[in-house]
């Protein structure tokens, strides 16, 4: 703890966002930094806990007292080392994460102002790689058994890495063209630059992790992973949660009703140079777009209909509108607060309303003309469990033309697996955060290793 009076003396400063007038026309990285004084700083209001609940909060375990210390005292290799001893691949949390951590820093029960962990980090592994900390490792030793991993999200990148560091010698299977998952076709660019995914891949492969893509293994294919188990001595499934919720309404096939992750995965590969047709293309420019559901998914729809020239976007959600403020008295600290959150993109422009109820999609000669919608209310349910939903008000019609379904994803069911396969991150505990499909991937991979060690 370098300065014991910082916390007193310092406030909380975020860097913020671009200008929304100069962000919305790219899809650049909407986050700004901080100057490297102004970083030392925030570090330097780390209380250094007797009980430090940041450790507990955040999934990983990271040590956030240890490396902000090393940052406020410009021991920047120091605190790269500290943090990568968790964290596997902190320029991705650094960005994406929501911080459970800073929501259960002891300065968010005291003033809510708390430490700035998660653009901590992010200075931190950017300064690691522009000073050259992060080297590959090239002196792995073999132990002579193999490992496969089905997809190469987060979670099967974080047990690839372990375990490749550990000796085992890995090959990654992936469905997509490229690696990364959801970060790289769920997650748009202007949180997530795509150059942040390969630069680390490179690491990855430098170290002998060998990548094999367009090669789709179902998990639920018993004789498939039969075949690979002729290979390999174990196997890790980590295909994510592939299916979203759908929403079964009358002119559900009109055109112009889309998942999310149909606009945001053709945009993202749009960016990296994939053409589209015409009649393929999904986007929002020029029309009214309607987003159903409240979550970060919905979010990131938002953005990109700003940024593909969209004439408005309204966003509804089912369920109530969550509590205004810093505290949530159902989840009190140092849990997560389930509090109302505004997002950069809807700072960029965006109607929000809550406890609307979908009814049907209204078209004309196949294409989408509108939605009609009700308002709802939830009234506790006298036999307990899930409240009831009755109809408050009169139906009425939003316009769009553009309608996207961001309502979450249905967790996989797996059959029984042979002993040597094991399950990790969102395929084996439904859709998360990325930070959870890392520590999942971390935990899956000491299994694997435990295993195999018999």
């Amino acid at each position: 703890m370098g300065n014991p009076k910082a916390f007193l003396e310092i406030h909380r400063q975020e860097a913020g966002y671009r200008p929304i007038h100069d962000r919305i026309h790219d899809f650049g990285e909407v986050e700004q930094t901080l100057s490297t004084r102004e970083r030392k700083l925030q570090a330097s209001r780390c209380m250094d806990c007797g009980v430090p609940f940041c450790h507990w909060a955040c999934p990983l375990g990271n040590k956030a007292p240890e490396w902000n210390d090393a940052l406020y005292k410009g021991d920047w290799e120091l605190a790269y080392h500290l943090l990568n001893s968790t964290n596997p691949f902190p320029e991705f949390t650094g960005r994406i994460c929501p911080a459970l951590c800073e929501k259960a820093c002891v300065l968010n029960r005291f003033n809510h102002e708390p430490t700035t962990n998660r653009e901590d980090e992010a200075s931190i592994v950017e300064a690691a790689f522009r000073e050259g900390y992060i080297q590959p490792h090239t002196e792995i030793v073999r132990n002579g058994k193999c490992v496969a991993v089905i997809g190469a999200g987060p979670a099967g990148l974080a047990a690839a890495n372990d375990l490749n560091l550990m000796g085992y010698s890995v090959t990654v299977f992936e469905k997509n063209e490229a690696a990364g998952g959801l970060l790289r076709y769920g997650i748009p660019n202007f949180k997530l630059n795509k150059a942040i995914i390969d630069r680390r891949l490179k690491l990855l492969e430098a170290e002998g992790i060998e990548f094999k893509y367009g090669e789709a293994i179902a998990p639920d294919a018993i004789a498939g992973l039969e075949g690979l188990a002729k290979d390999f001595d174990a196997i890790v499934i980590a295909t994510g949660t592939p299916t979203a919720r759908d929403l079964k309404a009358p002119g559900r096939e009109l055109k112009g009703v889309h998942f999310a992750l149909e606009l945001l995965s053709q945009q993202n590969r749009v960016l990296a140079g994939m053409e589209f047709s015409k009649d393929e293309r999904i986007t929002a420019k020029g029309k009214d777009v309607l987003v159903i559901g409240g979550g970060d998914t919905g979010s990131d729809c938002i953005g990109t209909a700003h940024r593909q020239g969209c004439k408005s976007v309204t966003q509804i959600e089912i369920m109530p509108k969550p509590v205004e403020g810093p505290e949530d008295p159902q989840n009190p600290w140092p849990n997560w607060p389930r509090t109302l959150k505004t997002t950069s993109s809807h700072e960029e422009g965006c109607t929000r309303r809550w406890n609307i109820n979908t009814l049907e999609f209204l078209g004309e000669n196949g294409k989408l003309t509108g939605v009609r919608v009700q308002e709802i209310d939830w009234k506790p349910n006298p036999e307990g469990g899930r409240p009831i939903m009755v109809e408050k008000g009169n139906p009425e019609i939003i316009k769009a033309e553009l309608v996207l379904l961001a309502m979450g994803f249905l967790k996989p069911e797996h059959p029984q697996y042979a002993d040597n396969i094991f399950v990790c991150g969102d395929a084996a505990n439904g859709a998360s955060l990325v930070v959870r499909a890392m520590a999942s991937g971390r935990q899956t991979a000491q299994k694997v290793a435990a295993f195999l060690q018999k």
